[in-house]
């Protein structure tokens, strides 16, 4: 069974000690269009790839004091005192970087506070320090006689390096002037800092080093969220947390791409580079690495670039001739089927990436992502670009039917060209996976495919251009589903019709399918949107999917996600851990016991007291010892105790005093608790029940989930009104409407209820001769908390 949960830097346990300015742990950045990536080349080598575009580009190989890109699980302590320290490294430059000696070469800056706690910044000239040529030199630098300035003694600003936030060796071109004009040529250069060497107190860190058992779900990831990180320490971390096996990798959309300008201030992807350097030398690397450590990564490409860096022919349009641009900030824009430069060069992307992957010696995957003809938020359909429509004209000798809003049903006329479209879209997708396997024979091909824009109920043809049925089964190897808005929004019924749908339309069967269950967009978010992430990943496991991913590795070391197994392999671990069976009646009727909290209470010297209330929740615990009248219900205690194996299995315990949902005395009705409002987009809604002090109206109520309801007793109303229908009861206690409640309406139920509880020992003392002189066993139960 999957378990999780989000880690944060306190839940570090395990350690081990790594060299300050370890390569692992190096970042770069730079201003676009420009591209840089880092490297590691053994255990003492850093390497960063750059490809200039601009006289005032300027690229940093960045050491952070603090550490904000790992789990917290594998972070590295900060430490931000580098008194004491002697760093010595060899420094190697190649291509278009400016050399040590040069005015504008290579500079340590470093970002702090002086002695006195006011913010400083310090520009460390490298050649200051060197010992050897401009470009393969012996670099030594003491923290405590360190100084900023370009000519020494004589400009020297000495640095004060107790309290140091981060280190940025500056990389820049020959002919850099700071002058945001282009470079003639786009300039290619490499860095390699070489047998880095520390001394001193402080020169090692803890790290963090968690030894999670493989679990089961897999890792998806992007380059454009990992371009400034190592392969070496991304790959390592996954593994530490138990990740293995596949790794769906997005190539992305805006920072693989070579790029040249187009004549306006502008640049736009280079038709005949796939790949720009640093891009194909961190593919080389992550492949590499990834193939060394079991993984098995699926190289995914979708038909979709930066806006400022799309051509603008090759961009899809609605019928206004505007370009279909994605909510991401800056945009993306989605590249027309029909048009053949866009297409041509996806396909020399898709047979490049293979090839690396073949170079790395890795079983070759390629997936299409997410292809589609975009609808905007102003439900333009964007068919109209000028090789779609020019081909409709030339194939049918009509002018293509102008469609502005796709909302409602279509003529005849309108669904043909949507049929055609759907056509020509899998022509296109057809023609990514011949590339790829042309380039590497036997690559399985995936296609990804996002279930929630064919399922929105205003726009019933989308699916006829977006879900063509030439992507039936088996026109590729495996289909992999998403439905993350579906999920981040608790609509589960959406995410169910949306399975329905697509497995009846492209029939893959479950063995050829995989499930793609995320993603968290924004951290405020990480509490309430992980356990539905989670939820859903479950849920595909339980389907019998072939692999079940978590999108994706930014998100997963940003908010701590830590997924684990707890199965052992006995023979005892495929009976559920809970039995669906009640304790018998005749002996819980007789039970003592109720509710318990846990408070922690301080009191002072004065003899004045602080509480601190430790659970939201109580927690219920009773002794079904006293419910024992006659010989029989030992006899029967014994039993259901065997059966249960003491403590290794849970079941249902009704409480006597409270199992309904209504005022005590009464029966359920529709309207006994308030599971929430509607929103227009939620359809699922966990039974609860609420204990209030009417003498204390302003005071919070205590909230109890509900996880056992008795099925026959459950009633549903919505805005008021019972509902006969159109709900079920999910397991955990919860309600999915197969439509979501309207905004505003209040969603309310009624039921009877059994409280999940387990035995509290091991271990039952009876004999017949204590029964028989009035000795009661103690049967200790204890309430399981499942939600």
């Amino acid at each position: 069974m999957m378990r999780w949960w989000l880690a944060g830097p306190a839940d570090q346990g395990r350690t081990r000690w790594v060299r300050r300015f370890d390569p692992r742990w190096w970042l770069v950045d730079f201003p676009r269009p420009m591209m840089a990536s880092v490297t590691t080349d053994g255990p003492e080598s850093v390497v960063v790839d750059l490809e200039f575009q601009r006289r005032a580009d300027l690229a940093g190989l960045i050491w952070e004091s603090a550490d904000r890109w790992s789990h917290p699980l594998c972070a590295l302590e900060t430490r931000q005192d580098y008194r004491g320290l002697l760093w010595r490294f060899r420094w190697q430059s190649s291509g278009a970087v400016l050399p040590l000696d040069a005015v504008n070469g290579p500079v340590l800056t470093i970002e702090g506070r002086d002695a006195g706690g006011v913010p400083r910044t310090w520009y460390v000239r490298l050649w200051n320090y060197a010992a050897g040529s401009a470009t393969d030199a012996e670099i030594t630098l003491d923290f405590d006689a360190l100084s900023g300035g370009f000519l020494l003694p004589t400009e020297a600003d000495p640095v004060w390096a107790g309290d140091i936030d981060r280190l940025f060796i500056s990389l820049v071109p020959p002919g850099y002037d700071g002058v945001d004009a282009p470079l003639p040529v786009v300039a290619s250069g490499q860095v390699r800092l070489t047998t880095l060497l520390l001394d001193g107190a402080g020169a090692v860190l803890k790290a963090g080093q968690p030894l999670v058992p493989p679990q089961p779900l897999r890792l998806c990831m992007a380059y454009d969220d990992l371009y400034n990180q190592t392969p070496e320490r991304i790959l390592e971390q996954a593994l530490l947390l138990g990740w293995r096996g596949a790794i769906t990798h997005y190539l992305g959309m805006s920072h693989f791409m070579a790029l040249l300008p187009d004549g306006l201030g502008g640049y736009v992807a280079d038709p005949a580079r796939p790949f720009c350097g640093p891009a194909t030398a961190w593919h080389r690397d992550f492949l590499a690495r990834a193939g060394a450590l079991g993984f098995a990564p699926i190289l995914s490409l979708s038909m979709e670039l930066l806006a400022q860096h799309c051509p603008p022919a090759w961009a899809q349009r609605d019928a206004d001739g505007a370009i279909g641009l994605t909510g991401w900030s800056p945009p993306s824009a989605l590249l027309s089927p029909c048009q053949s430069a866009a297409q041509a060069w996806l396909r020399a992307v898709a047979g490049a990436a293979m090839e690396l992957a073949l170079a790395a010696e890795i079983d070759p995957a390629f997936q299409v992502g997410e292809p589609w003809w975009w609808v905007g938020p102003n439900n333009k359909p964007c068919l109209y670009d000028a090789a779609t429509t020019a081909r409709w004209q030339a194939e049918r000798g009509s002018a293509a039917p102008a469609m502005t809003d796709i909302r409602g049903a279509k003529s005849a006329a309108d669904r043909a060209y949507l049929d055609w479209c759907g056509e020509r879209l899998a022509e296109a997708t057809a023609g990514l996976t011949a590339a790829a396997t042309a380039a590497a024979p036997g690559t399985v091909t995936h296609l990804l495919f996002y279930t929630p824009q064919v399922l929105l109920a205003d726009r019933p043809d989308l699916a006829r251009a977006n879900m063509p049925a030439a992507w039936a089964f088996p026109a590729f190897d495996v289909l992999q589903l998403e439905d993350y808005s579906f999920v981040t929004a608790a609509n589960q019924a959406g995410q169910a019709r949306g399975r329905s749908l697509v497995e009846t339309q492209l029939s893959y069967p479950r063995a050829r399918q995989h499930y793609l269950a995320g993603f968290v967009l924004s951290q405020d978010d990480a509490a309430v949107q992980w356990p539905l992430v989670a939820d859903a990943a479950a849920n595909a496991l339980a389907l019998g999917v072939a692999e079940t991913f978590a999108w994706a590795w930014p998100q997963v070391a940003r908010d701590g996600f830590t997924p684990f197994q707890i199965d052992d392999a006995g023979p005892e671990d495929d009976m559920a851990s809970f039995h669906d069976v009640r304790f018998p009646l005749e002996l819980g009727f007789g039970a003592a016991g109720g509710p318990a909290f846990s408070t922690q209470v301080v009191v002072t010297g004065s003899g004045a007291e602080q509480r601190n209330a430790e659970w939201s929740d109580a927690r219920l615990e009773y002794d079904a010892g006293l419910g024992i009248r006659s010989e029989a219900d030992l006899q029967l205690l014994i039993a259901f105790f065997r059966a249960r194996r003491g403590q290794a299995h849970g079941f249902r315990f009704l409480d006597p005093l409270d199992n309904c949902s209504a005022a005590a005395g009464s029966d359920p009705t529709p309207f006994d608790q308030r599971l929430g409002t509607g929103d227009g987009g939620i359809t699922r809604f966990a039974l609860i029940k609420t204990y209030g002090d009417a003498a204390l109206p302003d005071e919070p109520p205590q909230v109890r989930r509900i996880t056992r309801p008795w099925p026959e007793t459950l009633t549903v109303a919505v805005g008021g009104v019972a509902q006969a229908g159109g709900w079920r009861l999910a397991p955990g206690g919860h309600i999915d409407f197969d439509d979501a409640p309207a905004i505003g309406a209040a969603v309310t139920a009624g039921f009877r209820f059994d409280v999940p509880v387990r035995f509290a020992t091991d271990r039952v003392e009876v004999s017949i001769a204590g029964w028989r002189a009035g000795e009661l066993p103690s049967v200790p139960l204890i309430e399981i908390r499942e939600a």
